[in-house]
């Protein structure tokens, strides 16, 4: 080979992922890839260009391993734009709430809308959708076994999305992801199997990783990441995981090789404000981890879990992804560079992003996806009546089951009271109680569910959604019907989104026109007026320091105890409808 690069960056402190240090050096860039680092700095390779990078630190690419882009509310290109700001170079994403809202078509067009970003965007394949049944809840699509084996076939399909279904893969059953797995061990694939467990222990959580699912990202004590690390789970830490008790327990037992730090959801306020990995990596270094092993737990075991092993390290041969900061303890972003191309660069404290936007996607062409997309929504608007609650016997007064909302967690409890009827009709207005529905909106059966809420839920007025995991149903939570009414007509007539209502107007909206579930509009709009829901819910009294994410994950069937769908009240640890009247 001839002594030459396409480019050499000189004098910069750069990150060895093998010794986890860091050390002064030249270090060449040739066809997109890292060719030496030379920390002699001997000067023997000539470049078409040279840059002095005196005072730089270069740390591998982000590898942000499980994700969702849908969770920021943005399109695959708004997004991965937003991303090259925060050193963020690959993702592998599973796009299973489009997949919800219109199947395998969903995925495709997802991966589709993403093809021209400047950042790598790997997928899982969405492995439950539904996220349960068809018994316990209604979405626009459904991922089969026959849908996940055509997935297979896609170049950008690197791993099996996250098993949510916990509870029922371990036992007998007929589940699709069951024969998608059984099908797998047929063919002898390597693929790699991400899971969702959270509470699982002892036999149970044996049975699980003998199914071949060895990774969990979700919310757990230090007993279950014990038990997950002792089994040999690669453990997956999103931001509120992230904790001195676990990053301890991480150092006293020496298990750096087996964990690595995620997103998972990161909305659009906190991902334009905050950041994205690069957030979640501070949060370790300010809690006492050396800065040099967590950007190792951000790269290379990441990219080692999914067997993407040309990335995640600075060494001759690997993918020249990598990233200027001005020190290891803040990360604070200069440049980020793709396959030996700067996508990011900031100047004189002003963030100046590449004007290609092919490249950066910080723009792109209104309505990317199909005309299906912005029409999803198939409901009529909805009568004053459709927020009562009729009850049968003659009785006046019912004990009633409750979800109770708990600041801290997306979990709910179950709780039992009893509420007074008038006229045949429960009276849970003026009660501790908020009144919850979920309309089936993909125009499949009209079903509606109802329930209760409580705790730290909102006190006033009424907040309304279409963004409702994992199935996307209308999903409204009030103090009054009328309110309800209002905030719930909004999201129709928006084809989508987050409206709440007080004092009988709309007072704060977030349009969601793609699917019912993603915003086309920059980043800055979008991040302002989630804000704003988010500020409103607040006021309204809801307490919680996600209060949009438990908002939406009151619909999860999958998450603990008591959930709401539009087939009813749903019993999580036994996977079954339950009545509101007990």
């Amino acid at each position: 080979m001839e002594n030459r690069a396409d480019i050499i960056f000189k004098n910069v402190k750069v990150y060895n992922s093998y010794f986890k240090s860091f050390h002064l050096a030249d270090v060449s860039v040739l066809d997109g890839k890292i060719y030496y680092i030379d920390r002699e700095q001997s000067g023997q390779l000539m470049a078409e260009e040279e840059l002095d990078a005196s005072g730089s630190y270069m740390i591998p690419g982000l590898v942000d391993v499980h994700m969702h882009i849908e969770s920021s509310m943005m399109t695959p290109k708004i997004f991965c734009g937003q991303l090259a700001s925060c050193g963020v170079t690959t993702i592998v994403s599973e796009p299973h709430e489009m997949a919800n809202v219109n199947g395998i078509r969903g995925i495709l067009d997802m991966i589709d809308a993403g093809e021209s970003c400047a950042v790598d965007i790997f997928y899982g394949i969405p492995s439950c959708v539904p996220s349960t049944s068809e018994v316990l809840e209604t979405t626009g699509g459904i991922i089969d076994c026959q849908a996940m084996k055509r997935l297979l076939e896609n170049e950008r399909i690197i791993c099996v999305g996250e098993i949510m279904n916990y509870r029922q893969i371990i036992k007998e059953n007929n589940l699709e992801i069951g024969k998608f797995l059984d099908y797998l061990k047929k063919i002898n694939s390597n693929l790699v199997i991400e899971g969702h467990c959270p509470d699982l222990v002892n036999l149970d959580l044996a049975k699980f990783l003998y199914l071949g699912i060895n990774g969990d990202h979700t919310e757990h004590d230090i007993e279950e990441i014990r038990q997950r690390f002792e089994n040999g789970m690669y453990v997956e830490l999103q931001e509120k995981m992230v904790s001195r008790e676990i990053l301890e327990f991480i150092e006293k037992h020496g298990l750096y090789e087996y964990f690595g730090f995620v997103t998972d959801d990161v909305m659009a306020d906190t991902l334009f404000e905050e950041g994205q990995l690069d957030h979640v990596v501070r949060k370790a270094i300010q809690l006492g981890m050396p800065p040099e092993q967590a950007i190792y737990n951000a790269t290379f075991t990441n990219a080692r879990r999914m067997n993407l092993l040309d990335r995640g390290v600075l060494a001759p041969g690997k993918k020249a992804d990598f990233v200027l900061v001005e020190n290891p303890e803040s990360l604070k972003v200069t440049a980020t560079y793709k396959d030996g191309r700067c996508i990011y660069r900031r100047e004189n404290n002003l963030e100046h992003v590449q004007k290609n936007n092919a490249l950066c996607g910080q723009t792109q062409a209104k309505r990317s996806f199909g005309a299906e997309y912005y029409h999803s929504i198939q409901l009529e608007k909805m009568p004053l009546d459709r927020f009562q609650i009729p009850v049968e016997g003659g009785n006046d007064q019912v004990m009633v089951r409750v979800m109770e909302v708990c600041d801290g967690s997306t979990k709910t409890k179950e709780q039992h009271t009893t509420l007074p009827v008038v006229n045949g009709f429960l009276q849970w207005e003026n009660s501790a109680c908020r009144l919850a529905m979920v309309a089936e909106r993909y125009g499949k059966e009209g079903s509606i569910g109802y329930g209760l809420v409580c705790g730290d839920i909102i006190k006033t007025g009424a907040v309304a959604t279409s963004y409702a995991h994992d199935s996307h149903n209308l999903l409204v939570v009030g103090a009054t019907a009328r309110e309800m009414q209002l905030a719930a007509n909004r999201v129709i007539e928006l084809q989508g989104g987050i409206v709440t209502a007080g004092n009988e107007k709309v007072t704060a909206e977030l349009p969601l026109q793609v699917g019912g579930i993603l915003s086309e509009q920059p980043i800055e709009e979008i991040s302002r007026d989630l804000k704003r829901v988010r500020e409103e819910m607040i006021r309204q009294g809801y307490c919680h320091y996600n209060p949009i994410m438990s908002l939406c994950t009151l619909t999860l069937p999958v998450s603990p105890k008591l959930k709401l769908t539009n087939k009813g009240l749903v019993n999580v640890g036994e996977g079954k409808i339950v009545p509101l009247l007990i």
